[in-house]
């Protein structure tokens, strides 16, 4: 039996249908998720639903139970996630299951990003706890830049503060391909992944690439960190997550978001999502 927490998250909803996909029966599969009234869709699908709040631990026993392998996906709740990590690692532990699967950050154990150091800190408590495990050091996804694209045609610029740092990113499903890759391999020895593009662009070639696409004339404009963050807060961003952009965009220009050891399209089998095609999907469905 697979556990997937927060399936009905983006992440979490694409894996499912990817183990569905590899043959994975539905029966198989548990949807661990905080509202198990929000997933009707997958109980429909014959996939197991049971409750699974990262706040609420005693919610995560019964939700592993039977468990042979999980997915912890990485909380949303910044500041909050080793807590809630350390909660479901231990209720894994106390389960027995066979294996451990995180989704961290890429480079985790040296990125300049300060997303890094909650991943840093859940790390250790998985090698602490001795549970079989593989660590999904995920890159950035190439959605997080895709959202600003509407914004930026509609005033002509692309704002960030990412300077002539190399971006290897890749969409969601490419990231949840490659989960669904290791939860149906035998289980083996522990393993970390780096897990990134095929390709890498700058913030200046990603609006290039729009402006091909498009017929548009946007421009890059880049910004030093503080101001970066002072705009998207002015934007409506709350400001945590305003200097969380900025210092993620910061750490890029160091070439914190940047990785060419191709760990990814090997777990897919194929190349990942290039940047142009994710583009091309993105303005289709505007």
């Amino acid at each position: 039996m697979i556990v997937v927490t927060g399936a009905t998250g983006q992440l979490g909803q694409i894996v499912i249908e990817q183990l569905l996909q590899r043959g994975v029966p539905a029966s198989g599969i548990v949807a661990a998720v905080r509202n198990p009234a929000k997933a009707g869709a997958l109980a429909a699908r014959g996939i197991v639903v049971r409750e699974a709040d990262y706040t609420r631990p005693q919610t995560l026993g019964p939700a592993l139970a039977g468990a042979e392998r999980v997915l912890l996906i990485s909380s949303s709740e910044v500041g909050q996630r080793l807590t809630q990590h350390r909660a479901v690692i231990d209720a894994a532990r106390a389960a027995g299951v066979r294996q451990l699967v995180y989704t961290s950050l890429l480079h985790a154990d040296r990125s300049p990003l300060g997303l890094a150091v909650e991943h840093r800190e859940t790390e250790a408590l998985i090698l602490a706890s001795g549970l079989p495990h593989v660590l999904l050091r995920n890159g950035w996804y190439t959605e997080n830049y895709l959202a600003s694209v509407p914004v930026a045609r509609q005033h002509g610029v692309f704002i960030g503060a990412a300077g002539e740092g190399r971006i290897a990113s890749a969409t969601r499903a490419d990231y949840a391909g490659a989960a669904a890759a290791v939860l149906t391999q035998p289980v083996a020895g522990n393993r970390v992944y780096e897990l990134a593009g095929d390709t890498a662009y700058t913030l200046a070639g990603l609006v290039d690439e729009l402006n091909r696409q498009t017929g548009g004339n946007v421009r890059y404009q880049d910004l030093p960190q503080a101001d970066f963050a002072a705009a998207l807060a002015g934007a409506g961003l709350p400001q945590a997550f305003a200097d969380l952009l900025a210092d993620s965009d910061a750490g890029a220009a160091k070439g914190a978001l940047f990785d060419d050891s191709h760990q990814l399209s090997a777990l897919l089998g194929r190349p990942t999502t290039p940047l142009a095609s994710a583009l091309k999907s993105a303005l289709a469905s505007a």
